[in-house]
């Protein structure tokens, strides 16, 4: 189950990157957000010390706590972050569930091996999840970590949010995803896992996770719901 200082930052940095609170804005006092959140004065204080090392807010002693304007690049270094935090970070306010299809540890295929930029007889997890998000299917996802970067994985990891396992419990930092999407129509599996009808198009998601140390961790395929699939794009003009 997700740590309720972990859940209550996912939702006030969604809000921040969606303009529900604007550079400058104070936040809810401290007292107003335990009782927003159903929370403990020391877990709103931690989730609020999450997003000031973020640099996300500022605390002004007296005055309360504050929206930082933040520049151009520094918004769009955090957007882009925020993508990769998972899908439960990114749902604070749904219930998000998994049912584990297959999990085991594996000599890595050639394609894994290539993408996890690993030797050719490294292990890795095999997991492969049907996401439901208040109840109801939207991705397959078929996931491959290499089990020397990923220490310790377990089955409730995967029911749950692997991506905070790995940055709660393991203190690992996620930087940043190589992400290229695509559609085609969905396989009779697919269909009947998603709930779709015959015919129906899905999302395809294929990323390589990295780690702030730079190496590889994930290389996953999600296959998406095409009424539960949206890609978030940041464009630059040089």
């Amino acid at each position: 189950m997700q740590k309720k200082y972990v859940m209550i930052s996912n939702d006030i940095r969604n809000k921040i990157l969606e303009g529900v609170y604007s550079a400058n804005d104070q936040l809810p006092f401290e007292k107003d957000l335990c009782v927003l959140y159903d929370a403990s004065k020391m877990t709103v204080k931690k989730a609020l010390d999450i997003l000031v090392t973020e640099g996300l807010i500022i605390k002004r002693r007296g005055s309360g706590t504050f929206v930082k304007d933040i520049g151009p690049e520094e918004s769009k270094r955090l957007i882009m972050a925020n993508q990769f935090r998972g899908t439960t970070a990114s749902n604070p306010d749904k219930k998000i569930t998994s049912e584990v299809l297959e999990f085991s540890v594996i000599k890595a295929p050639e394609e894994v091996c290539k993408q996890l930029n690993v030797e050719a007889d490294c292990f890795v997890y095999d997991i492969y999840r049907l996401r439901y998000m208040d109840g109801e299917p939207f991705v397959i996802e078929r996931i491959y970590m290499p089990i020397d970067v990923i220490l310790s994985l377990k089955e409730k990891h995967i029911m749950e949010s692997i991506y905070e396992y790995i940055e709660e419990d393991l203190s690992l930092s996620i930087q940043s995803a190589h992400r290229t999407v695509s559609i085609r129509k969905a396989t009779e599996f697919e269909t009947e896992k998603l709930k779709m009808n015959p015919g129906d198009p899905v999302g395809i998601a294929e990323q390589v996770g990295y780690l702030n140390t730079g190496i590889t961790f994930e290389y996953s395929i999600s296959v998406h719901h095409y009424n539960k699939f949206a890609v978030q794009l940041v464009l630059t003009r040089d």
